[in-house]
């Protein structure tokens, strides 16, 4: 018999989590993302109540969020069980725009840090080759972090999320808690 038991995308049936100092590393298994494209002619939705946000920012409101990808493009993401359907959520509220799954194509770790921004920043000029101004509280960016691109999202001062591809997952994963690792014994 198959064992079907569904797993995290770093390969496990629960959540990877860590502590480093005053980071903690969690992968988040339960974010669903859609991507949003706008068509030929049709007017820019307010999905979930949403404003759709310009480059490098994201709009939250409530569990959704909603950042900029690209011109007439947004990545949408909440927190829902694995098998919900998110594209269909978001396909009935921006009728008319170009919806596509994007769930099991990303993985997410999400950071905080106990002590407020300060440890935060120092891991984000350890990985990312971006101002600090381009990632304070408010901030999304797509970046390049070692080898991957990725999506990162401060969420506020104590807590930022990173969205990887699914395939490099234990990449992104070593990638993070190598650096959180190094700031820790630096501490």
């Amino acid at each position: 018999m198959t064992d079907l038991t569904p797993l995290c995308a770093l390969g496990a049936p629960e959540p990877r989590r860590t502590a480093r100092g005053a980071l903690s590393l969690t992968e988040n298994p339960d974010l669903a993302l859609a991507s949003l494209a706008l068509r030929a002619g049709e007017t820019q939705p307010a999905p979930f109540g949403l404003t759709l946000p310009g480059p490098g920012a994201f709009n939250a409101a409530g569990e959704v969020l909603a950042l900029w990808t690209g011109p007439g493009q947004w990545m949408l993401a909440a927190e829902r069980s694995p098998d919900a359907d998110f594209a269909a959520e978001l396909r009935a509220q921006a009728p008319g725009c170009s919806i596509t799954e994007q769930t099991g194509g990303w993985c997410c770790v999400e950071i905080a840090s106990a002590t407020g921004a300060a440890p935060l920043d120092r891991l984000l000029e350890k990985l990312v080759n971006l101002p600090p101004a381009a990632l304070c509280p408010g901030r999304a960016a797509r970046t390049g972090l070692h080898h991957l691109s990725v999506f990162v999202i401060r969420r506020s001062t104590d807590r930022l999320a990173v969205l990887g591809m699914s395939s490099a997952a234990g990449s992104l994963w070593h990638a993070l808690d190598a650096a959180a690792l190094r700031l820790e014994s630096f501490a």
